[in-house]
């Protein structure tokens, strides 16, 4: 099983909370930190990993909800 990389974000919390939507949905995940330890209240950058054949879904699932463009009054026309 190979592991890939499919977000770093600046803060673990961020990789913590992307981890916990993707194992709700049975997709295995890992977070690892990337740099020195946290000090003095500040965040450390971490990378959020998945299996390589869950790697679309897994995109799927974190991607941004995209809004539909009409308004209601174009709707109603």
């Amino acid at each position: 099983m190979s592991w890939i990389t499919l977000k770093t974000t600046a803060t673990r919390w961020e990789a913590d909370l992307m981890q916990q939507m993707l194992e709700a949905h049975q997709i295995p995940a890992r977070v690892l930190n990337q740099g020195s330890a946290p000090h003095f209240g500040c965040g450390t950058p971490a990378v959020l990993q998945v299996l390589a054949q869950d790697r679309w879904t897994a995109l799927l699932l974190l991607s941004p909800i995209e809004e539909n463009t009409a308004t209601s009054t174009e709707v109603l026309e």
